[in-house]
Parts: structure tokens; C-alpha cells; sequence
């Protein structure tokens, strides 16, 4: 038995597989000197995960979705919390949150939020149904005693801090300084050498992210242009549909989830990386998704959507463009420019390089260390 007495469990309500922030944060406790578990749910399709410096745990559910499955989950994390060893909790966003605090007050250890999001405003959660009125209550009891918060950039932390009075730390989900310096080349990726390659990763390319609008765009741009989607969400049969039925499949080509450490080949294989989310619910505006520093880490230029927390990015470290609509035709005359500028273009790719020294994990846990330090035994 470990001698340990620091021990954190880790709860996340997806399959552990491509959760890069969650892994960065349970490697950095561990430098810390916790003994780290992490847990989360297995899906059918739940691929094989890459040994870890940690230990992780996969759930079965009966429910895969909606109300029945958050009601599973936090009832199996419950009785699975409070029959662990462990001294501190960190639950990841609201649809873990209630197993967690129940169980941290049962045995009185310490609690830790991370919310990823502005869980309440997701487009999922229709204004008034009844199961944004659920997670609102649930938030709304909980968050006041919570004592340490933190989430994923200053709009979302300002939204919290007003709501409740409570203070909520930033912690931005930003990569690991790359320190890497071979990749795959573009013949390795199967990806032409002679075109301009536009990239859209993430696992959550889901509806008003965007890549509609994209695959649209790309009629009006010529053939010498490849959009490559790289990733996991629920908008990929459409996409489909709709490559078809514009017979786009020589200029659009979906590779779909890969590991991690197989999709920054991608990314720096690139030419240019986007982020088009749409500004139709609180969530949404103020998001600032890891994608966007993926790109800088791995000196990819970015066009992005005109969003406030993506925007100061752009703007502060002059690493992209901000397209100014989500018009398909809008979109295509902004990348053309984009590469229509080579000095310009080059400028902003230089400018990634100096940005990634600022913007990285390094620099970000920082945070991390000063709230867990305090909970260390």
C-alpha cells in the first residue's frame, strides 16, 4: 500500500481519450507529489488509451446520453468517490460536480472545480427546459461553498465571480511548450504537397462551430486549396452530406479522431489553422479552445471567428486574421487574402513562434501549483 498520503481522484464525465487538459493537470499534480486517478466512463467505441504516469479507471454506463446518463454517472461516482482512498476531489465541470461534493462532504476532504466551460449555457441546454433548470440548481447550490475554482479564461471567471461571490482562478488550455522537432512529413500524412492546407481539429466540432459554413467556403476557393477536418463531434454527417452533394471530395477530406501525438503531424503540417465558432449562446462567446494555441504551439497561422476571448489572442500576439462573418463567401475572400499577403503571412508565422514562448502549459500551471500546493499533506 502506498505511503502516500496525498492522493487526488480526478472525475471527467467523457472516455479519458483525447482530454489533453485533463492529462496536462493530472501530470502536473503529479510532479506535485500526488498519487493521481483518473476517472471517466467507456463507450463502445472508447479506443485503447497510451500508458500514463497515472492511474486511470473507465466506467461502464447503461445510458450513453441525456438525463438517465448524468443521473448514472453521478450516482456511480458517488459510491465509487467514497470508497477510495484519497485526500483532495477534482471534479470537471457541472456533470460531475454533485457526486463529488456530496462525497467531500461525507469525508470531509477537499474539494477542486475545473469548469471547461460555461456549463449552463451550452446550445444543448435550451433556454427554460427542464434540464437547464436541473443543472442551474445544481450550480447554484453548490457553487457558493465552493472554495477552490478555477476555469478557462478571464470572461467565464468574471461571469462566476459576479454570480456567486466566489473567488475563480484562470487556468487557460494551453500545450506544452514544443519542444518537438521532427514530424511527419505531408507525403507520410497521405496529404499533397502542393496545396494550401486548412486545418479544423477539435474533438467537439459540433453544430454552429463553423464547419458547415467551411465546407461551403470552399466552393468559392480554387482547387489548389484542402480543407482537412481532424476530429470528433456531431455535425460529421452533415459534412458528409454535404461534401457529396457539392462534390467537394477533392477539396475536403475528414480524417476523424487520432491520438494526440498524431494530430500536431497535422497541425504543423498546416498552412492554416481556424476557429469558427459562431456566437449563439453565452458558451460559445466566450470560449477560448485549446485548437487555437495548438495552432501557435506549432507555428500555424489562424483565421478565426470575431469571438472577445479568441479575439485578444489574435490581436495581442498578431498571430491570424478575424473573419468578419460566418458568409461562406466571406470566409473564402478572407483566406484568399490571407495567402494573397505572403510578407503578411509570413509575419503572423513568425509571430506564432514568439507567442508559443508566453503561451504554454510552463507557464500556465503556475496557477495550478499555488492552488494545490495548499492541499498537499
Amino acid at each position: 500500500m502506498s505511503k502516500n498520503k496525498n492522493h487526488i481522484i480526478v472525475s471527467v464525465s467523457n472516455d479519458l481519450f483525447s482530454d489533453q487538459r485533463v492529462d496536462k493537470v493530472c501530470n502536473t499534480l503529479i510532479c506535485l507529489g500526488f498519487e493521481v486517478t483518473l476517472v471517466g466512463r467507456k463507450l463502445p467505441n472508447s479506443l485503447p488509451l497510451a500508458p500514463r504516469k497515472y492511474k486511470t479507471k473507465r466506467i461502464k454506463l447503461l445510458f450513453k446520453k441525456g438525463p438517465f446518463f448524468y443521473a448514472e454517472l453521478n450516482f456511480r461516482l458517488f459510491w465509487y468517490l467514497l470508497f477510495k482512498k484519497h485526500s483532495v476531489l477534482l471534479s470537471n465541470d457541472l456533470d460531475t460536480l454533485l457526486a463529488n461534493y456530496k462525497v467531500s462532504k461525507f469525508r470531509r476532504t477537499e474539494l477542486v472545480y475545473d469548469s471547461h466551460e460555461y456549463f449552463t449555457e451550452v446550445p444543448e441546454l435550451k433556454e427554460g427546459s427542464f434540464a437547464k433548470n436541473m443543472w442551474l440548481r445544481i450550480e447554484r447550490y453548490i457553487f457558493p461553498k465552493l472554495k477552490n475554482v478555477y476555469t478557462v479564461c478571464d470572461s467565464i471567471a468574471k461571469v462566476y465571480e459576479d454570480k456567486y461571490k466566489v473567488s475563480v482562478k484562470v487556468v487557460r488550455n494551453i500545450p506544452k511548450q514544443n519542444l518537438q522537432t521532427k514530424f511527419k512529413t505531408r507525403e507520410e500524412l497521405g496529404l499533397p504537397k502542393d496545396k494550401k492546407v486548412l486545418l479544423l481539429q477539435g474533438a467537439g466540432i459540433n453544430r454552429d462551430r463553423g464547419a458547415e459554413e467551411m465546407v461551403e467556403a470552399m466552393k468559392y476557393l480554387p482547387q489548389d486549396y484542402l480543407f482537412l477536418i481532424v476530429g470528433g463531434g456531431d455535425v460529421f454527417e452533415i459534412l458528409k452530406e454535404n461534401i457529396a452533394k457539392d462534390n467537394l471530395e477533392d477539396k475536403v477530406k475528414i480524417i476523424g479522431k487520432v491520438a494526440y501525438e498524431e494530430l500536431i503531424n497535422y497541425t504543423f503540417n498546416s498552412d492554416l489553422g481556424l476557429s469558427l465558432d459562431k456566437n449563439t449562446n453565452l458558451n460559445y462567446q466566450y470560449s477560448l479552445p485549446n485548437k487555437l494555441f495548438d495552432y501557435i504551439n506549432y507555428q500555424t497561422p489562424v483565421l478565426t471567428s470575431n469571438l472577445v476571448e479568441i479575439r485578444k489572442i489574435v490581436e495581442t500576439y498578431k498571430v491570424g486574421w478575424i473573419t468578419k462573418s460566418h458568409n461562406p463567401k466571406d470566409i473564402a475572400e478572407t483566406i484568399l487574402g490571407v495567402f494573397n499577403n505572403e510578407e503578411e503571412y509570413e509575419d503572423k508565422k513568425n509571430n506564432t513562434k514568439k507567442a508559443s514562448e508566453e503561451l504554454n502549459w510552463e507557464n500556465e500551471e503556475l496557477v495550478l501549483k499555488e492552488i494545490y500546493s495548499k492541499l498537499l499533506k
